[in-house]
Formats: structure tokens, sequence, C-alpha cells
């Protein structure tokens, strides 16, 4: 007997290798044997599959079935193999014809009444599968709109193991209908609350859209209630509107764990982990290694509350990260890097009760007590948190105010603009700016460098500091200069001048916690 070849995909991070499925229909006792590395999840396709071609009305065979998923040497995981499994034993046994098998590629998961069922992990398949090559993929009806934001990649869903097995009968085949994009997927509607709900906090505000508009982390400290949360929850609706590249890259691996839904698509992620997370859940890990949540905030925002309240050990696997923009983590036998460029915003209270230098005078933590509060953040991860502000108690006149100030829609174009003009002028946000773009694009007259140093020399900062200063001051002279963008964009406008005012408030904003 012929064995039957039919073409899958493993994933391993965000990649997805070819996967050839074999199938070999043997004279002797009858038994099903799938190898090539499967774990617990492939193994038991074998009763899924058998049920589901059962209930579908074909005949499973009683010969000796072996199924061989190659390449040998790479782990499958994962239910997207029944769906090829099952139609390669239809084929091996002649209830289907195999000619036509080779000009598509299957992923699925089956019921035991044959239903296809939705699967993670698609996008990333789609999209490795767009450049390999120009076959078309038979998914889950479920997961059509999730594939089809890869553009010029055919795609045919099917609701049944019958709907794609009749689509390959010898006599009288079926033809599967493509499956086109809907463009109201493209749309962009915010789903985060509006920035205008805010009241008071003026200054918390424009470091905060500062931030939005370079891409810098920010860390906010303030007694209970002064509304740290309320305005992290926010500033997602500040971040210009995502590249394709970025929706693409984030909607990839927020597909690898489920999280993520087409209607939400463009809308730049926002995680919130509890402070009793672990280090594998933050930055990812396992035998067959999943994203944590620094890769699930790609292109947004990773959010963490009770800074001080996670664990030391915890915190600093945020170093790497933050530097460089990508996670890589490596077990004994697989490894797997995941993007993870996020937008770090965190919050704490002063003290362990929460109200230090609060104006009740409620306080009654000691230096020591205090001290050791903070010194929870080490300071080789202050100095890679960009701005370190402080967020007040809020006067009871304000919360009485109607509010004030713009929404996140008037801000967001605001952020625009001057995110505009910096990949317009160097072709990166300000906070990925290298030593030498920062050279180039963030000089500074014989005043203001003066003025630089002696601050450098005062404070003990390191170089790493100094260098984010200079990135800050940028961003802070292209968000002063936004209002003009609609202007003609002249040499000047697009790289204003950092004058000793942006680089005075950059400064104030990395002395609240500087060590």
């Amino acid at each position: 007997m012929t064995v039957t070849l039919l073409k899958s995909r493993a994933l391993n991070g965000l990649q997805a290798p070819s996967v050839t499925v074999e199938v070999h229909l043997a004279f002797g006792l009858p038994g099903f044997v799938i190898v090539g590395l499967p774990e617990t999840e492939v193994r038991e396709s074998k009763d899924r599959v058998r049920a589901a071609i059962q209930n579908s009305g074909f005949e499973f065979p009683v010969n000796h079935l072996t199924v061989n998923l190659a390449p040998a040497d790479l782990p499958k995981d994962s239910s997207r193999f029944d769906l090829p499994i099952a139609l390669g034993i239809l084929a091996a046994s002649g209830q289907i014809s195999s000619e036509a098998l080779g000009n598509y590629e299957f992923i699925g998961e089956l019921s035991l009444s044959g239903q296809l069922r939705a699967l993670n992990g698609v996008l990333p398949i789609a999209l490795t599968l767009k450049n390999d090559t120009q076959v078309g993929l038979i998914l889950p009806s479920d997961n059509a709109a999730e594939a089809a934001l890869v553009e010029d990649l055919a795609i045919y869903p099917a609701d049944t193991l019958l709907n794609v097995a009749t689509c390959f009968l010898k006599n009288n085949p079926q033809a599967l209908s493509p499956y086109h994009r809907k463009s109201d997927v493209l749309t962009v509607a915010s789903v985060y609350p509006d920035w205008q709900d805010v009241r008071g906090q003026t200054q918390a505000k424009r470091a905060l859209e500062i931030a939005a508009c370079g891409g810098h982390s920010i860390l906010m400290s303030g007694p209970p209630g002064s509304g740290k949360s309320m305005l992290a929850q926010r500033f997602p609706g500040l971040l210009p509107p995502m590249t394709d590249i970025e929706a693409i890259e984030s909607a990839s691996v927020r597909s690898l764990n489920g999280s993520f839904k087409t209607e939400l698509w463009r809308q730049p992620p926002f995680r919130s982990p509890h402070h009793t997370a672990s280090a594998v859940a933050l930055v990812g890990g396992g035998s067959n290694p999943r994203p944590g949540e620094i890769s699930l905030a790609h292109c947004g925002v990773l959010f963490l509350d009770e800074l001080p309240e996670f664990e030391r050990r915890v915190l600093e696997v945020l170093r790497e990260p933050l530097e460089s923009g990508v996670i890589m983590i490596s077990r004994a036998a697989r490894q797997a890097e995941f993007p993870a460029r996020f937008q770090l915003i965190a919050a704490m209270n002063p003290c362990p009760c929460g109200y230090l230098g609060h104006k009740s005078g409620k306080c009654r933590c000691s230096p020591d007590q205090v001290a050791r509060y903070q010194g929870r953040i080490s300071g080789p991860l202050i100095d890679r948190i960009d701005m370190q502000i402080e967020v007040p108690a809020l006067p009871a006149d304000d919360l009485g105010r109607h509010a004030q100030g713009q929404s996140s829609a008037q801000i967001q174009r605001k952020v625009s603009a001057a995110r505009a003009r910096q990949i317009r002028r160097q072709g990166k946000p300000n906070h990925l700016l290298s030593v030498k773009d920062i050279d180039q694009f963030c000089a500074l007259d014989a005043a203001t460098m003066t003025f630089i140093h002696n601050v450098m020399t005062r404070l003990n900062w390191s170089a790493r500091a100094y260098h984010r200063v200079l990135r800050l001051a940028r961003s802070i002279a292209d968000y002063d200069a936004a209002d003009d963008m609609g202007q003609d964009m002249t040499k000047e406008s697009i790289n204003p001048v950092i004058t000793m005012a942006h680089l005075g408030e950059a400064v104030q904003y990395r002395r609240v916690f500087a060590k």
C-alpha cells in the first residue's frame, strides 16, 4: 500500500515550521500508531479522529495504521493535526482522492461528532504560510477572520470534517468557498476610557502624554486614591494608531494563547498582571515555551500596579527586555524568541502605609521602613525607567469640578503628530534612539550641555540616565511643537530645538526616585 502525504504546521514560538503528515495503511492486526515526537494532545487525537470519521459517515479502516509527523526531531503539540490525520486516513483507505491534497495545508481540531473547533496560534501559521508557499489553508470557520488578517493568503474555512472530505471525493468533488476579509475589521474605535474623565492631576497627565509621544516607560508614586490606576487605564487611548506591522506582530503573539479578538484589531494591548505573578508568567516559559505578559503587551502597555509588592526576583527579569525589546526563552530541548517591545507603566505608594508626605500627616512609617519599602525596587531597574513622577492626593475642590482638559481623541492626534515627526526625522520613536542617534538628533548648545553635565555630577547619574534624559528632552520638544504639524514640515519643524526648558523638565522627571 502507498503512503499518503498531507501538509500541516507546528508552532515553535512565533515560527510555524512545516510538518508532513504521512499515513500508511498496512495489512496486519488492527492498530493505530502516531510517531514523530507527538505530545499528549497529539497522541489523544487517535480517539478523536476515529470517532469523527465514523460519525461523519465514513468507515474507519481495520488495518494497521501508522501516522508519522515529519520531521521526527521536531516536537508536535496541540490538536491542530486532527484534520490532516483524518483526511490522510480517508485518502489512504480510498474513500477520498489524494490527488488535490497537495494544493492545501490543513489545521483543525476535531470533535467526536466531526465538527471543527477553533485553535490558538492560527495567525503565526498564516503569516509563515504566506511567506513559505502559495498553497491555500483549510482551517476551522471560527479561525477564518483571524487568518484573513494576512493579506493575499487563500483561506478556506470549513465547519466539519465532512465539508472538507467532500471537496476531495473521487467522483463528485465539491469546492470550498474562499474567505474574504470583512471591511469593518479594519476600522479602529478606541475601547479605553476617556482621558477627560481624570480630574486635576495636570502635571501627571502631561508627563503621561509625553511618555505616549516618545514611547517612554514611567513610574508613578502617590497615596492611595490619587488616580494612578485611573491614569494608567486610560493611557493606551493616547497612543498613536498601530502600523500594519505592529498590529500583525501584536496579534500574532496574543493568538498563541487565544487572547486575540479580531474586533480589537489594531487596539494596543493593555496587560495588568497581579503582583503575585511569577517570573515565568511575566516573561514566558514552560517546557513548550509560551509568551508571558511582557510579550502579550508587545506594541502596547504593561501596567504593574503596586510595584514594590512584586517579588524582587520577578521584577529583575524586566531589565533585559526593557533594553532589547525581545525575550529569548531557552529550555534543554527547545528555544523560542518572542518580541517584547512594551511600554512599562508602573505605580506604587511612597511608603508601606501609603501616606508619606500626605497633607493629613497620618503617615507613621519610620525612615528605615520607607527605605526598605522603596528598596524592593533595585537601582538597575529604576535606572531603566525613563520617567519617575509623583501623583499627589487630589484636593476635594478638583473632584467637584466638571471635566476639563482635552479628550483622549484630541491628545491622540497631538501624540500622533509628534510621533510622525519622529518617524520622519529618524525612522523610529525617541525611546529607541541609539547613542549615535542621540549625538545626531539630540544635539545641545553650550549652555544646555553645561547644565546637563552639572546635573549628572550632582545627582551621580549613570551614562544610561544621561542618554534617557536626552531622549526624553527630545520627546518634550517634539510634543510641544506638535500643534504646527498640519503645516508643511520644514527642516526646523521636523527637528525642533531642545531648549533649556525642555531639558530642565526632562531632568525633573527623573529626580523622584533617583538612586
